[in-house]
């Protein structure tokens, strides 16, 4: 097929507020080289790495709770999820979904009209496993806000689904991040896990991952949304932030206490979930959009024989387990809205305010 010279793209020229994103009609089109190949962007969603990157928020510097804003103490020298700089301008956007449309010299032609998933993790693919060598899918490089992308295809997947490009736009990066974080704290059947921030991307696909596993899913959101949360599987649902949590928890499920606790929020609510820990239990955290200075009573740490884990790089395999679950139906998308790319401001700050249930994406 021709592929145009130009192309529409949101690009980010800076760090900042809303106005860093700007529309541009005739971004040159990118060609693919080597083992890459050039997408036809159907969709794209929204997370919060795309948030945090434009607003500066990853640096040291900022304290604060994710507010989508620009910070002045945003340092130049770590204001992305990397702890570096990243360079503009840059076409942000990691949850590409379209259809190969070219190809660089060496890769496979057989790519060209399937319809395929970007994973997110731009790897060194001579030390796949070097978590140090890793770089993401619009930040370090550009990504899918724009009409057309490139990608090694190792980093792309086929996927054989009857799911529209929007819906399947809602999992890369929520779900990856999500069995990340499961497979970190071995969430298994027989766990209970309680989950924070249920109702957006990750959390919503926590619900659904660990329920897959056969675990016990206790899910923590705002009253208002309960009901679309009820329809995705938690074995009881509670509000973002019960006085009593030990009390909420036994009457939800009759023990006060979970072995599992799946943190994307963090804030001054951390210590309440840490309490909520059985002993020998496990935190996992991959956010925190409450706020990511926390109070910790090191003897509840320790006396209670608790494991505390991050997840950020995730091993490749997540990905390919992924698709595997989306073309089993295992796993069912939430899409809560789909918006015109050139809509991204509107579209990231209905993300920001939190009103919806599940994901945001954008179509070209």
């Amino acid at each position: 097929m021709s592929i145009p010279a130009t192309m529409n793209a949101m690009v980010l020229m800076r760090h900042g507020g809303m106005d860093a994103l700007e529309w541009k009609t005739d971004w040159p089109t990118p060609r693919p080289e080597g083992d890459e190949v050039l997408i036809r962007v159907g969709a794209c969603g929204l997370n919060n790495t795309d948030v945090n990157t434009r607003s500066g928020w990853y640096s040291k510097g900022v304290t604060e709770a994710t507010s989508g804003g620009g910070y002045d103490t945003a340092g130049e020298e770590d204001p992305s999820w990397g702890g570096a700089p990243i360079s503009f301008p840059r076409i942000q956007g990691a949850d590409a979904v379209g259809e190969v449309v070219q190809c660089g010299p060496d890769a496979d032609r057989g790519l060209i009209g399937r319809r395929v998933m970007v994973d997110c993790w731009m790897r060194d693919w001579d030390e796949p496993l070097n978590m140090d060598r890793t770089g993401y899918f619009g930040s370090e490089k550009d990504g899918g806000f724009a009409e057309y992308t490139v990608v090694s295809q190792k980093n792309v997947k086929a996927v054989e689904s009857d799911l529209s490009d929007a819906e399947l736009a809602t999992f890369s990066c929520s779900s990856t991040t999500a069995e990340g974080m499961l497979n970190r704290a071995g969430v298994k059947q027989g766990d209970t896990v309680l989950v924070t921030g249920a109702s957006g991307g990750v959390g919503s696909a926590l619900i659904q991952l660990a329920k897959r596993r056969g675990a016990v899913v206790v899910a923590m959101a705002s009253e208002s949304k309960h009901d679309a949360i009820r329809a995705i599987g938690p074995d009881a649902v509670l509000g973002r932030a019960p006085e009593d949590l030990q009390g909420a928890l036994q009457d939800a499920i009759g023990q006060a206490k979970v072995s599992v606790v799946a943190d994307i929020a963090g804030g001054p609510y951390f210590g309440t979930l840490i309490d909520a820990l059985a002993r020998g239990g496990r935190y996992t955290c991959s956010g925190a959009i409450a706020g990511p200075i926390v109070e910790l009573d090191l003897r509840t740490f320790y006396l209670n024989d608790l494991t505390f884990t991050g997840s950020t790089v995730i091993p490749p395999h997540v990905f390919q387990d992924l698709v595997g679950y989306i073309e089993r139906a295992e796993i069912r998308p939430l899409l809560a809205r789909a918006y015109p790319l050139a809509d991204l401001h509107a579209a990231q700050r209905a993300f920001i305010d939190k009103h919806h249930v599940g994901n945001i994406v954008v179509t070209p």
